[in-house]
């Protein structure tokens, strides 16, 4: 069969008198859209097992998301029998790890190869909750005939990513599966839910899985390697405290101590007690204030790594971090702007008001922005648009002077700046 753009023009008018909402539809178009440049069949489901029997169960059992399936089934499985839906969890490509549920729905979902092993990627199938969450990243819903593939469409599914709790790399994701009930309006909370379980459960796991070293071992590491870098780590962007890590344990930082780790990574040569008051209270002044935190400071990450424990006169890191910031502005200058876009999971300590957090959230910020517009495609620009929580004008009117004439993606985009206009 022929696919072409106007393949879906049917679908999507029938769709803009139904009952999906304006959102869903854009959302649906968009994946469609990204189908048809792939030139997907619509008419042959190419859903292949990516992963043979033999090599599935080696594989999954060296995949993190082995350690969250007591998870899963503890909050999805318990009384699913006879309920005609199916939980399925896969991994970052988009491949079916697991495949529990209603024993008769896994039995029918066998006729679209909806199995362990087989490939869900939305370059493989097209528009599916599991392939089009993993695409943009966050939680969705997909109902019968909303899926690409006709094969699939007397099902509905709801899926959420999973994510690394420290790096927020995508780990996998986890499916509902089955018929109208699939997409209700309580499961993708549920999912979402259980999706922060899994993941407060593995931070739990990586803090486990290193025991905490004496004080006589923590000082013959520090003295054997005074000047070798460590792979630890700060992860600030979308948290409201930071999260670090020494390669091999993760703590939570306070609040306060999270303000002041990430000041520190930001000016590696470092600073004087008086210009660090100034970014963390607002009050060059407060020095002694300053030194009695900074003390805090010292002894909580001496117990995780004393390589980590700032210096003084100047305060500064003994050795750099690799921060979330950091990395994003690395693929920013390499112009790999949808990475870019996928490190930049939220703003710098969202909730802190030190004026030093402030001028780094504002700066990471506006590099963003003004790298995308001078050269980001227009699936980047619409991915940040819809992602980075405020909508921005220039990044709308870019996009829309990219899409074709007669790209569906369009009139929600017009819609968009129509009511920022208003506003």
């Amino acid at each position: 069969m022929a696919v072409s753009e106007t393949s879906i023009s049917p679908w999507l008018s029938s769709a803009e008198g139904g009952s999906v909402s304006p959102v869903a539809r854009r959302l649906v178009a968009e994946s469609w859209e990204r189908a048809l440049k792939r030139k997907l069949d619509p008419e042959r489901l190419l859903a292949e097992l990516e992963l043979p029997e033999d090599d599935v169960d080696s594989y999954r059992r060296d995949h993190p998301l082995s350690l969250l399936l007591p998870v899963v089934r503890k909050l999805l499985l318990k009384d699913i029998e006879g309920s005609g839906l199916i939980v399925a969890v896969g991994d970052e490509y988009g491949r079916l790890l697991w495949v529990e549920g209603d024993h008769e729905a896994k039995r029918s979902a066998e006729d679209m190869r909806f199995v362990e092993g087989a490939g869900w990627a939305e370059s493989r199938v097209g528009t599916s909750a599991p392939g089009t969450a993993l695409v943009l990243d966050h939680g969705v819903q997909i109902r019968g005939e909303e899926h690409f593939n006709r094969m699939v469409q007397q099902w509905s599914c709801t899926a959420v990513p999973i994510h690394d709790p420290v790096s927020r790399t995508v780990l996998g994701f986890l499916d509902i599966t089955g018929d109208e009930r699939a997409v209700g309006p309580h499961t993708l909370p549920l999912l979402e839910a259980t999706a922060a379980a899994m993941e407060a459960e593995l931070m739990v796991a990586k803090l486990r899985a290193t025991p905490p070293r004496s004080t006589a071992a923590r000082g013959r590491i520090a003295s054997a390697t005074p000047h070798k870098a460590t792979a630890a780590s700060l992860a600030t962007l979308g948290r409201d405290v930071a999260l670090i890590s020494d390669g091999r344990r993760i703590v939570s930082l306070s609040a306060r101590h999270s303000e002041l780790m990430t000041l520190l990574s930001w000016h590696p040569r470092g600073l004087s007690a008086e210009e660090l008051a100034q970014l963390t209270y607002g009050d060059s002044g407060v020095v002694l204030t300053l030194r009695a935190e900074m003390v805090r400071l010292r002894h909580a990450l001496e117990s995780l790594d004393p390589r980590l424990a700032p210096l003084s006169r100047p305060y500064r890191l003994l050795n750099p971090l690799d921060t979330d910031i950091s990395r994003v502005v690395a693929l920013l200058d390499r112009g790999a702007h949808r990475r870019a876009v996928e490190a930049f999971t939220g703003p710098v300590l969202p909730n802190s008001t030190a004026p030093g957090i402030e001028e780094i959230r504002d700066s990471l910020s506006t590099r963003v922005r003004e790298s995308l517009l001078a050269d980001a495609s227009v699936d980047v620009l619409l991915d940040y648009a819809a992602t980075s929580g405020d909508c921005d004008r220039d990044i709308l009117m870019a996009a829309l002077a990219m899409l074709p004439p007669k790209s569906p993606r369009r009139a929600g985009v017009v819609a968009r700046i129509e009511l920022l206009d208003r506003a």
